[in-house]
C-alpha cells in the first residue's frame, strides 16, 4: 500500500506540473490547433513586440502559432497578389500593416478576419474598410493610428525645436506613395510661421544620403519624417544621413530618437502591438471582427536626444524639454 501511494503521489505531481505548463497556452484555445497568422506589410517591419505580446497571451510560434509573412519590399503594387496568396495558403487571421496592405487584404477576402495594425491615414470609413469605429461590421477591425493628425503635431514640435527654420522638407517614401495629404495639413501652419514646405522623394534604400545632400544644397533647415512603415524599418539610414548633412529631423517612434534621431513623437509601438495581439486573441476565442470596436492609441511619448542636438549645434527650448517623456543626455 505504501508503494502504491508513493506511485500515485508521484504520478499526480507530474500530472499537475504538466497541466500548469500547458494551461497558459491552451486557455480558451482549441486543443492541438496551430493558428496560422498572415502578416502583410509594404516593407520589412520588425515583429518583436507583436511576438512578445502574443507570447504574453499564451501563443508560441512553432507550437500553437505559425506566421505566414508577406512583404511587398516597398512595391505597393505587389500587395494585392501577396494578400491573395495568404488567402490561398490559407490563414486563419490576417494582420495587415498600413492602409495599402489593409485595403489589399480587405479586397482579397470578405471572410477571413483582418486585424489592422495599423491604419494610419484618414478615410477609414469612407474607404469602406469598416462601417464605423464602434461597430466595424464585416471582417476588419484593429488600431487606427492617427498618423496624419500626428504628423501635423510633429511639424509643430519641429517648429518649436528649430524656430528659425524657414525651409522644412517632408520625406516622401516613393513606391506609389504620396505624402501630399500630410503636407496639406501642415502648409497652413507653415505659412503662419513664414516657413516654406518642400517634399523630398527618396528613390530607394540607398537614397537617403543623396536625398539629404540635395536638401542641404536647397538650404533645407529641418526635416519631417512622416509616418510610414519604410521609414521605421530604415530609420538608422535616415538618422545617419541627417547627422552627416547636419539637418535636424523629427521622427514617429521613440526608438528613432533613442537610436540617434533628434526628436520623436508618437504612439508607443509596444502598446499598439499589444492591442493588435489582443484582437488576435479575441478572434481566436470566437469573437467576430465586426463586433470589436476600432481603437485609437491612448499612450504617446515625446523623446528628445540632447546628444544629437549638441552635435547639430541646436539648443532645444526649455519649454519643450519640460514636456518630454524622455530626454537623452
Amino acid at each position: 500500500m505504501i508503494h502504491l501511494t508513493r506511485i500515485f503521489t508521484a504520478g499526480l505531481t507530474v500530472l499537475v506540473a504538466l497541466l500548469l505548463f500547458i494551461a497558459p497556452a491552451a486557455e480558451g484555445q482549441p486543443a492541438g490547433k496551430a493558428w496560422r497568422i498572415g502578416y502583410l506589410t509594404p516593407s520589412d517591419i520588425p515583429m518583436e513586440t507583436l511576438i512578445a505580446a502574443l507570447r504574453e497571451l499564451g501563443y508560441v510560434e512553432g507550437r500553437n502559432l505559425r506566421f505566414e509573412i508577406r512583404t511587398a519590399q516597398n512595391d505597393l503594387d505587389r500587395l494585392p497578389e501577396l494578400a491573395a496568396g495568404l488567402v490561398r495558403s490559407p490563414v486563419d487571421i490576417i494582420v495587415a500593416v498600413s492602409p495599402p496592405a489593409i485595403i489589399a487584404a480587405k479586397r482579397a477576402t470578405p471572410t477571413i478576419p483582418i486585424v489592422m495594425g495599423f491604419w494610419g491615414r484618414e478615410g477609414l470609413i469612407e474607404s469602406g474598410v469598416v462601417a464605423s469605429f464602434s461597430r466595424p461590421g464585416g471582417n476588419v477591425t484593429g488600431v487606427y493610428m492617427l498618423a496624419h493628425e500626428l504628423d501635423v503635431k510633429r511639424f509643430e514640435l519641429l517648429l518649436e525645436a528649430v524656430p528659425k527654420a524657414r525651409t522644412i522638407a517632408v520625406l516622401n517614401p516613393g513606391g506609389g506613395w504620396n505624402v501630399s495629404r500630410t503636407t496639406e495639413g501642415i502648409r497652413q501652419i507653415a505659412e503662419s510661421h513664414g516657413t516654406k514646405v518642400l517634399t523630398s522623394d527618396v528613390p530607394g534604400p540607398g537614397g537617403y544620403d543623396a536625398t539629404f545632400a540635395a536638401m542641404g544644397k536647397a538650404k533645407v533647415e529641418a526635416v519631417l519624417v512622416p509616418s510610414f512603415p519604410r521609414f521605421y524599418r530604415e530609420y538608422r539610414l535616415i538618422v545617419e544621413a541627417a547627422a552627416k548633412h547636419r539637418i535636424p529631423a523629427i521622427y514617429e517612434w521613440g526608438d528613432m530618437a533613442r537610436g540617434g534621431g533628434l526628436i520623436a513623437y508618437g504612439p508607443v509601438i509596444a502598446e499598439l502591438n499589444r492591442r493588435v495581439a489582443t484582437y488576435v486573441d479575441k478572434i481566436v476565442k470566437g469573437a467576430k471582427p465586426g463586433d470589436l470596436p476600432v481603437e485609437q492609441p491612448t499612450k504617446f511619448e515625446l523623446v528628445i536626444n540632447l546628444k544629437t542636438a549638441k552635435a547639430l549645434g541646436i539648443t532645444i527650448p526649455q519649454t519643450l524639454l519640460l514636456r518630454a517623456d524622455e530626454v537623452i543626455e
